[in-house]
């Protein structure tokens, strides 16, 4: 029986302590901007939920080396580190793993050259644990989280004549993310028809397929 969401609290203060282990880095990205993950007890871990905080996809404008760096270590390594240790405690409770990604990991997309690197990079990974897992009869499940353009204040401001979309309802994404991991998904898609869209860039890869949604005139 899946366990609900109701009792889950933010353990966003042990973070710091995860990171501390994990990275002995001296290049270290402020904790509270890395990463949040949500579980319904640290004793007995039912679910891992891995999000990023304060990163606007439409801030990466290039390749700068430092900035891909820290945004590696914000959507990328941060993700691998909470999962890989928490994976334990998971496997024992029958846990669940719910991964938020973008888009961006699954269609390359304009203005988002390093962001779109890191997404990428996360869906290699929890597509080839999820994989391994099922090979060793690990009952934990991984659920990725293809998210759209959401209506968030950075969001929305980034965005302002470069996207022709119409953003969506944080708070309806996050209860989607919710129902994605309570039904132990392989996969959700946010909004709903991200995944035609993905189907199609599939069998046409071909810039067409984003020409309605991006502004190609401007600069």
């Amino acid at each position: 029986m899946v366990k609900p969401f109701g009792k889950v609290l933010c353990a966003a203060g042990s973070l710091a302590v995860l990171l501390a282990f994990f990275w002995r880095d001296t290049f270290q990205p402020e904790p509270d901007r890395v990463v949040q993950f949500a579980v319904r007890k640290l004793g007995g871990l039912d679910y891992l939920v891995l999000n990023h905080i304060g990163v606007s996809p439409f801030q990466m404008w290039g390749g700068d080396v430092e900035h891909t760096r820290w945004l590696m270590q914000v959507n990328f390594f941060s993700y691998v580190a909470l999962a890989t240790a928490a994976l334990p405690t998971l496997e024992e409770n029958h846990g669940s793993v719910v991964v938020v990604s973008s888009l961006t990991g699954k269609i390359p997309t304009p203005f988002t050259t390093s962001y779109s690197a890191t997404k990428f990079a996360l869906d290699g990974f929890f597509g080839s644990l999820r994989h391994e897992l099922t090979m060793q009869r690990r009952n934990v499940s991984i659920t990725l989280c293809v998210l759209g353009l959401i209506d968030t204040d950075a969001a929305l401001e980034k965005t302002r004549g470069k996207v022709f979309l119409a953003a969506s309802p944080a708070a309806e994404a996050a209860l989607a993310i919710i129902r994605g991991g309570a039904s132990r998904l392989r996969e959700l898609f946010y909004p709903w028809w991200l995944q035609p869209v993905h189907g199609l860039w599939v069998l046409l890869p071909n810039p067409r397929v984003l020409q309605s949604f991006y502004n190609y005139s401007g600069p």
